[in-house]
């Protein structure tokens, strides 16, 4: 079982902002951006082009509705999508708010952002969400 499926499951805690049956959402733990979310499917699987049509389908339109609910709750220009995937070897979707380019810079140094914060953060995109 993957770190990501632990997460889903509940085994490990995480600030959720948003799920359903087959998909979950949560605030990264070193965000490059105040907002920054993962998107994972519960199903494992490595890597995201290796997923069925289908599920890849639905997998994309629940993405698009957590980064609706991100723009609303941590407003920016837009939300990138990013998908690298070498670190867990669970497939994934970064949803990053940004003003400009520079803010999908993986090689920028980590925001430090409190716990607190991290849970209001994810309440805030989690009540967006539920009014999709």
């Amino acid at each position: 079982m993957t770190i990501f499926s632990k997460i889903a499951a509940g085994e490990i805690p995480s600030y959720k902002c948003a799920e359903s049956d087959k998909f979950y959402a949560f605030l990264d733990i070193n965000p490059m951006a105040k907002g920054h979310t993962l998107v994972i499917p519960r199903q494992e699987v490595d890597y995201i082009f290796d997923m069925d049509d289908d599920l890849l389908a639905e997998f994309q339109v629940f993405a698009k509705r957590v980064a609706t609910a991100l723009k609303v709750a941590c407003p920016c220009r837009k939300v990138a999508q990013v998908v690298l995937g070498l670190e867990v070897p669970h497939a994934h979707i970064h949803l990053i708010p940004m003003q400009s380019e520079a803010d999908v810079d993986f090689r920028k140094p980590k925001l430090e952002v409190t716990p607190e914060e991290q849970a209001e953060i994810a309440a805030k995109i989690f009540a967006e969400f539920q009014k999709l």
